[in-house]
């Protein structure tokens, strides 16, 4: 049996702590609960994660934002599927509950960003989930 819920307890996001760490290796427990109450206080940050038979097999994490640009969007931070579990149509799931999420909330899309590295990944936005490929993403860390 599939399920897909929010996570809003600490010991809900700690369940799927070592499926985020697969895309965010450098996060340890305690960084990643603060880093979680951080943005979700101040910044509508919310996780979802997809269950199968009681395991988190994918989670996605996003924030609502209102840009000149496009609106009111969702922008899709996070998503990953616990590596022995990719390719089964979970990741999928996950994102198609959440484009659903954003339409029946009158959010006008859905946008990511995706390392330059992850190349699979890409290939499963664009051929698979038909999203556009709009532009380049630059960061300067302090």
């Amino acid at each position: 049996m599939e399920i897909i819920k929010e996570l809003t307890k600490q010991e809900e996001l700690l369940d799927v702590f070592s499926v985020i760490k697969q895309l965010r290796p450098q996060l340890d427990p305690d960084t990643f609960i603060k880093i979680f109450n951080d943005a979700n206080e101040n910044e509508s940050y919310r996780m979802f994660a997809l269950y199968s038979s009681k395991f988190p097999v994918a989670v996605i994490g996003f924030r609502t934002m209102t840009t000149l640009h496009n609106g009111k969007l969702i922008w899709i931070n996070d998503l990953v599927t616990d590596s022995a579990y990719r390719s089964k149509g979970y990741g999928e799931k996950l994102l198609l509950y959440v484009i659903d999420w954003a339409r029946e909330n009158g959010y006008t899309g859905v946008s990511l960003s995706s390392g330059v590295q992850r190349l699979r990944a890409h290939s499963f936005y664009e051929d698979k989930m038909n999203f556009e490929k709009s532009s380049f993403v630059y960061k300067k860390l302090f």
